[in-house]
């Protein structure tokens, strides 16, 4: 790898990162030789997932327990960054839930939940952590969904709540250029997610890296992108979300 690909900075934030995408990134970083904090709202799995990537990559990881949208857990896990490691460069806002009902059919309490996790969640971490990524110049990559663009049938909380991600993004792309903080978003299609498999049965096995003729993708294909934005070859990249989802869908169908 050519050192302009190598994540720039020494400590990442990941939340979400347990399994599928946030697994993938937060390996993906240790071997870069990056100190990781990694989150979620399972304490046991968590823990096991930062011991067991302390074990096998060069850098450390900490697991903490933290459901994003409660601003003092999230304020912990910053403070358990600068406490392990001296501080923080780059967050990776990965944390996020959904479910699939009719747009009439979703409660208030189901709306707020997802709305919660998706885009409240992104706010509590990256305010929370925004004075560490200022000291040092640092760089957020949010993880939105494809699905904030296109919009999704019988995920309209989801698809809401994803596209004010990719706007939140545009939005403090441009306010934290002149703090030195980048931020940037990828916005995945169908990825080969436990969940997904859970949804439709395609397992990660499934899916050929080498096959460009597809829509669904892989967890390090998306941990790829992240590495991508989080490096110094995305330096002239603020504000910007990439869509990594396969096949263009550009062929229409004529209907009365």
């Amino acid at each position: 790898m050519t050192d302009q690909f190598s994540v720039d900075g020494d400590v990442a934030l990941v939340t979400g990162a347990s399994r599928g995408i946030g697994r993938v990134t937060a390996e993906r970083f240790a071997a870069d030789g990056v100190d990781v904090v990694i989150c979620s709202r399972d304490e046991t799995e968590i823990e096991s997932t930062a011991d067991e990537i302390t074990n096998e990559y060069p850098a450390a990881a900490v697991g903490v327990e933290c459901d994003v949208r409660e601003r003092d857990a999230v304020e912990a896990v910053v403070d358990a960054a600068r406490e392990a490691f001296g501080g923080l460069d780059v967050l990776v806002n990965n944390a996020g839930a959904s479910f699939m009902a009719g747009f009439t059919d979703i409660s208030a309490n189901g709306w707020q939940s997802v709305v919660d996790v998706n885009l409240t969640g992104t706010y509590n971490c990256t305010q929370a952590a925004a004075d560490e990524l200022a000291d040092g110049g640092g760089s957020v990559v949010n993880v939105a969904s494809a699905a904030g663009h296109q919009g999704a049938p019988y995920m309209s909380h989801y698809a809401a709540a994803k596209a004010a991600v990719i706007n939140l993004t545009k939005t403090l792309g441009y306010e934290w250029a002149g703090d030195g903080v980048r931020v940037n978003c990828v916005a995945p299609g169908y990825v080969a997610t436990p969940g997904l498999a859970t949804q439709m049965g395609i397992e990660a096995e499934q899916v050929e890296r080498e096959d460009p003729d597809r829509n669904v993708g892989t967890s390090a294909e998306i941990a790829d992108v992240i590495q991508f934005l989080t490096s110094e070859a995305a330096s002239f990249l603020t504000g910007e979300t990439i869509t990594p989802h396969g096949v263009p869908a550009i062929e229409e169908t004529p209907e009365l």
